[in-house]
């Protein structure tokens, strides 16, 4: 079985009604279970308190920001090579979904930061490229709605996530790139961690444990509503080009 059959919008629509409600309710399920666990069954952490269990929604949602943005630039480059309608409306079905974990991401930081910095923004490299990579996702959303011919709308969108793709390196990286900030590397997904342990400051198991199922919940909650998204896109495509025949007829 090839990916590709995946691209005929009856065979799409056909596999995203029988995933849909299993990835709805695993997501569920591990979002409320990991949420639980993590901020009630976790002690403080011995530097920042209680403050610290933001992160279990912190964390994931900027990483699936970041991940929405990466399949949203794989399926545009489906669509420029292999013009694919079902690859261009999924990642714009993506984008809004982006833009919601985005702003999970800056207000989750936001509250993190106000105690442990003193101040609820910073012009910290790694902020900063967060906030551009933030307005690339709300000017990609402006550009579809902009344009009224959807393959235009569509290659058009594709370059700009492109050159966002930069920041979305730059926002996952930048605090590798300049050792000025606030902002901490990452403790998480290091491969620091697992080659050399010892040498890095990684999440403690108690904390690590609830993180990852967390983690799962909110990566099975944007592949669900990706499809949901990515399903009704399809119809409307439908329906739109219906309407355009009985016009013309």
């Amino acid at each position: 079985m090839s990916l590709w059959e995946y691209a005929n919008p009856r065979k799409f629509i056909a596999t995203a009604d029988r995933l849909i409600p299993v990835l709805a309710v695993l997501a569920g399920a591990c979002l409320i279970g990991g949420l639980v666990w993590g901020f009630f069954f976790t002690p403080d952490d011995y530097r920042q308190g209680s403050t610290v269990k933001i992160f279990y929604l912190h964390v994931p949602a900027a990483t699936m920001s970041i991940g929405a943005w990466l399949m949203m630039l794989v399926a545009s480059l489906v669509w420029l090579i292999r013009r694919h309608h079902v690859s261009a409306l999924a990642a714009k079905a993506a984008a809004p979904v982006g833009i919601t974990f985005t702003l999970i991401a800056l207000v989750t930081g936001a509250i993190w930061g106000q105690p442990m910095w003193g101040t609820w923004w910073a012009w910290d490299p790694r902020l900063t490229s967060f906030l551009i990579f933030f307005l690339f996702y709300l000017g990609y959303v402006a550009l579809w709605q902009a344009i009224e011919d959807p393959d235009t709308a569509a290659d058009l969108t594709s370059m700009l996530c492109l050159v966002g793709s930069v920041f979305a390196v730059l926002s996952r990286y930048a605090s590798h790139f300049w050792n000025q900030g606030l902002h901490q590397g990452s403790s998480v997904f290091r491969v620091e961690a697992v080659t050399n342990p010892e040498a890095v400051e990684t999440v403690a198991p108690i904390f690590y444990r609830p993180f990852v199922v967390c983690f799962v919940g909110m990566f099975l909650l944007f592949v669900a509503l990706v499809l949901l998204r990515t399903r009704t896109e399809i119809y409307r495509r439908q329906l739109n080009a219906l309407e355009l025949r009985e016009r013309m007829a």
